[in-house]
């Protein structure tokens, strides 16, 4: 993930869908990614009535520590309804560059301790780490897989995986890259939906990144393997870390062209780059988004 911020929260929701001059269609699989910025915390009172899909966002100290299944216990005790989490943040990136840089041994441990009584006790469903669109992110998976297989299985006559039900991937580039990178991960992964949990079109013009944010969500939306998708850019240009110009809303808070697309809406004609840093507050999008029912994620760790 781009960021190192961890009141990062990704929504995943049932949200309308618009392109170009199409008309709307709902779509159970849309959702958001929202960086909860300090500096206009007016920006983050539209998430408040989310539910969460808990995130074990990286490691702190013991991988063999079962906080994170007892936080999730926790809150299912509490009577929040929790019925998938995610795991690591691109666990092969740098912290630098906003991953959790976990080895595979350590991350294995980390979910074992973890993820297999979620999902072994409490039912919840589980997703593999997210790895980096990077050729090393699945030299990580592959090694994390096995590392894990080690762990959970009993000899050499009782061989087992470790379990999971979904794969989040990220991407950062062009929509051809991304199809690839989509491709490979079904050739290794058949049986196993998808989430596109982070993507969008990095430090391009306005115009290219409209015609991504179109080409790919009408792709999502029509193919059975994408369970899931959530792009990156619900926050103001001037803290996007992809370029000011994919991202939903402009230096004001106001709804661009791609945040009220992405909303169900219709094009606004708000300038990504335009805005003097106001208090704005996503007005636009208060009534496209109460009406769907949103969940999200929450970083735990």
């Amino acid at each position: 993930m781009r960021t190192s911020l961890t009141t990062a929260l990704l929504a995943l929701a049932p949200l309308f869908s618009l392109f170009h001059t199409a008309a709307a269609t709902r779509s159970p699989k849309r959702g958001l990614i929202f960086i909860n910025p300090r500096e206009y915390p007016e920006d983050s009172a539209i998430w408040d009535r989310f539910e969460f899909v808990p995130m074990m966002w990286g490691l702190d100290g013991d991988p063999g520590n079962p906080v994170f299944y007892d936080k999730v216990k926790a809150m299912i005790e509490d009577s929040v309804n929790i019925t998938h989490v995610l795991s690591f943040n691109e666990p092969d990136g740098t912290m630098s560059t906003g991953g959790s840089d976990i080895s595979p041994k350590d991350a294995a441990r980390a979910w074992v301790a973890n993820f297999e009584p979620l999902s072994r006790d409490l039912g919840v469903k589980v997703g593999l780490p997210g790895c980096t669109g990077a050729p090393s992110g699945l030299a990580w998976l592959t090694s994390f897989l096995k590392e894990c297989s080690a762990l959970v299985s009993e000899g050499q006559d009782k061989k087992r995986n470790c379990t999971y039900d979904f794969l989040p991937i990220h991407w950062y580039g062009n929509f051809e890259g991304l199809a690839s990178h989509v491709g490979e991960r079904l050739a290794l992964f058949p049986d196993t939906p998808i989430w596109v949990t982070e993507y969008a079109l990095a430090h391009e013009e306005l115009e290219p990144s409209q015609e991504f944010f179109n080409q790919t969500i009408d792709w999502f939306d029509k193919e059975e393997f994408i369970e899931r998708y959530a792009y990156f850019g619900a926050f103001r240009s001037t803290n996007s870390n992809v370029g000011p110009n994919p991202v939903f809303l402009n230096r004001d808070g106001d709804l661009t062209d791609i945040g009220s697309w992405y909303l169900g809406g219709n094009a606004t004609g708000v300038n990504p780059q335009s805005g003097d840093n106001g208090a704005g507050m996503m007005r636009a999008s208060m009534s496209l988004v109460l009406g769907a029912g949103i969940w999200a994620t929450m970083f735990l760790l």
